[in-house]
């Protein structure tokens, strides 16, 4: 059952400490439209606007000159500005957001032209210009622009935990769920032996990081991890690509190539998707665990391999055997030790953490300076179903990072499926999980208290809230 706007309202309020968004207007949006001067296809655009804004309860002003503007500008708040720029659209574009820029609490900017070039969307973007529009203005365009500005109402910044030193980059394990800390243990015994290890989980769930996890908590540390997609090679290179080939064995062997246990001397070698290989194949990589030694294709010489060997699958390996498709032997010589890594959705807090590392790590690659992200966002986040996982979810964010235009990422970052029908509502969601606002504050406490090492004078200053009014909220939640 879908949450209701009025439901978001009452429960999503700030948190301690947090920086609220300046809401917008109950009565509506205010926007100031300036013309061009002599420009008849942005004139033509202004009355347009003003009809479009009228017809659905907003304020709308018009200037048809700079002097104009400017002074409506200075005489009161406004929402959004939009402008029709002439036949020196790069000079005026300028004008107007170095102007905009001494304004306090500036409205945001948007350019409106005839014919629109690739150079102009550029400098636009440079220089912080919410959106550019083609003449003649659409009102989907039009309406599309309202809505976003008119969700920021109910969006709520909340501070984003500090990163963790150890926590930053693709392969991090990253988690405090009671499911991810088994895992931890479980990696950290099994990582003092040579022991095969069978990775089981979804797609996008982490079998990757968790078996470099392993190798790098290993003795083998100091040499190669070796990852192979089995299911990204054709069958018929597989054997080659894993074992090697002399110099003839098949039409283009030109010259002789070590396979992947060769190169994994010593170290790691890890088979991803190993479900997809062939019966026969499945042959050759049991007779190299059991003996420790491979032959490469074309050749009859044994060469011995030193190679611990972690497999991981997305699907169910238990029923493979059973339905004939994979060998039991094999699976039984794998599964010396096996792990399940849990779905996205089954880790409960872990995407608040996961969300905050994944905002550090791309800002720091995109160059965005991002420490803030709205209450709507996380409910998005919360609610969706993850099928991609992890993996899905810094997709998302990386593209929210990417897209984001200040220092808090907000529902339009978001890709147009979490909104719904691709339109921004509000305060608008659906899904299940609701959480009531004294969950979602003890929730938001926790993350930042661990962040911290629970460090209440750490925690506090990130929260923004004395640390007195921050160990009577511990008090209060059990924490």
């Amino acid at each position: 059952m879908g949450a209701s706007s009025q439901d978001i309202r009452r429960r999503f309020t700030p948190f301690p400490g947090t920086i609220t968004i300046q809401a917008l207007p109950s009565e509506g949006l205010r926007i100031l439209a300036v013309g061009a001067q002599g420009d008849d296809a942005v004139n033509a655009a202004l009355q347009e606007i003003k009809r479009w804004a009228q017809a659905d309860g907003l304020e709308a002003e018009t200037a048809s000159d700079l002097p104009t503007a400017v002074r409506k500008l200075s005489s009161g708040r406004w929402d959004l500005v939009l402008i029709g720029l002439g036949e020196r659209p790069v000079e005026e574009l300028g004008w107007w957001t170095d102007a905009l820029r001494a304004v306090e609490g500036a409205p945001p900017l948007v350019a409106m032209i005839e014919w629109p070039s690739m150079s102009l969307v550029n400098e636009a973007e440079r220089r912080g210009v919410r959106d550019v529009l083609a003449l003649p203005i659409r009102r989907e365009d039009f309406a599309r622009i309202c809505s976003r500005l008119q969700a920021a109402v109910d969006e709520t910044a909340l501070p984003l935990p500090p990163p963790e030193s150890e926590a930053a980059g693709r392969y991090s394990l990253i988690g405090q769920h009671p499911t991810m800390v088994e895992i931890y243990k479980l990696i950290a015994r099994v990582a003092k032996s040579s022991a095969t290890v069978l990775i089981e989980g979804e797609s996008g769930t982490g079998k990757e990081c968790v078996a470099r996890e392993i190798h790098a908590s290993s003795a083998r540390a100091a040499r190669p991890f070796v990852a192979v997609n089995c299911a990204a090679i054709p069958e018929n290179l597989l054997e080659s690509a894993l074992f090697g080939h002399e110099k003839g064995a098949f039409t283009g062997a030109v010259t002789r190539k070590l396979g992947r246990f060769e190169y994994a001397e010593g170290g790691t070698l890890f088979l991803d998707e190993l479900a997809d290989m062939s019966l026969s194949l499945q042959a050759k990589i049991l007779r190299a665990v059991q003996e420790r030694e491979v032959e490469r294709v074309g050749s009859s010489e044994v060469i011995p391999v030193d190679v611990r060997l972690i497999g991981a699958t997305n699907k169910d390996l238990r029923a493979a055997v059973e339905q004939g498709r994979f060998r039991e032997d094999l699976y039984y010589r794998l599964a010396v030790v096996s792990m399940k890594l849990p779905r996205l959705v089954d880790r409960g807090d872990d995407l608040f953490l996961l969300t905050a590392c994944c905002v550090h790590e791309f800002g720091a690659r995109h160059g965005k300076q991002i420490d803030k992200v709205s209450s709507q966002v996380l409910e998005l986040l919360f609610n969706h179903e993850w099928v991609g996982n992890v993996r899905e979810l810094r997709n998302v964010i990386e593209r929210a990072v990417i897209l984001a235009n200040g220092d808090t990422l907000r529902s339009e970052h978001l890709p147009d499926e979490f909104r719904g029908d691709g339109a921004i509502q509000p305060s608008g969601f659906t899904g299940t999980g609701s959480l009531t606002l004294a969950d979602a504050e003890r929730r938001h406490i926790a993350l930042v208290l661990s962040q911290a090492a629970g460090q209440i004078g750490a925690a506090a200053q990130t929260l923004g809230i004395h640390r007195n009014t921050l160990a009577r909220k511990m008090k209060e939640y059990g924490l």
